[in-house]
C-alpha cells in the first residue's frame, strides 16, 4: 500500500518513541518552541499505546487529522473513526490511544497543550484483540 501525501513532510522513522507504538510511525517535529507540534504519520495498522497526558493545570493534546483514515479511543468508550479535517481535543488525565486503520496510512498533527508540570505516561499496548475488533475499513460517521 502506497504512503499518503500530506501538506507536511513525513519525517524520519519515529525511533524516539518506537517503544510506545505497535507498527511503524514517522515523526516530523514542526515546532518545539512555545507550542510543541509534531506531524505523526502511521503505516496501516500502526497505533500508539494507551497513554495519559498528565498536568497539574492546563495540558492535554489536540489532534488535527490531515491525511488517511485512523482511530481514536478513550478508555472505556467506543473507538471513533477519523478522517482528514477531524479535530480531537484530548483533556489531560484521559487514557487514550490513536493510530491508523488497518487498511490505510494515517497522519495527524499532535499539538501539546501548554500546561504546568506536564508529563506523558505511556501504558500498555492496544491489544491485538481490541484493535482487530474494530471494523476493517473505518468509515467516518457524520
Amino acid at each position: 500500500m502506497e504512503a499518503i501525501e500530506s501538506v507536511f513532510p513525513r519525517g524520519p522513522e519515529n525511533e524516539a518513541y518506537a517503544a510506545y507504538f505497535v507498527g511503524t510511525s514517522y515523526l516530523n517535529m514542526l515546532s518545539t518552541q512555545g507550542v510543541v507540534i509534531g506531524n505523526v504519520t502511521f503505516e496501516p495498522g500502526c497505533r500508539n499505546n494507551w497513554h495519559i497526558h498528565h498536568a497539574k493545570s492546563g495540558g492535554g493534546q489536540i489532534l488535527l487529522c490531515t491525511a488517511g483514515r485512523g482511530w481514536y479511543q478513550e478508555w472505556g468508550k467506543p473507538a471513533r473513526a477519523l478522517k482528514p479535517g477531524d479535530v480531537v481535543n484530548i483533556p489531560p488525565e484521559v487514557k487514550h490511544w490513536h493510530g491508523a486503520a488497518s487498511d490505510s496510512w494515517f497522519a495527524h498533527l499532535a499539538i501539546e497543550v501548554p500546561g504546568q508540570e506536564t508529563v506523558n505516561e505511556w501504558c500498555e499496548p492496544v491489544s491485538p484483540q481490541e484493535y482487530d475488533s474494530l471494523p476493517k475499513s473505518c468509515v467516518h460517521n457524520a
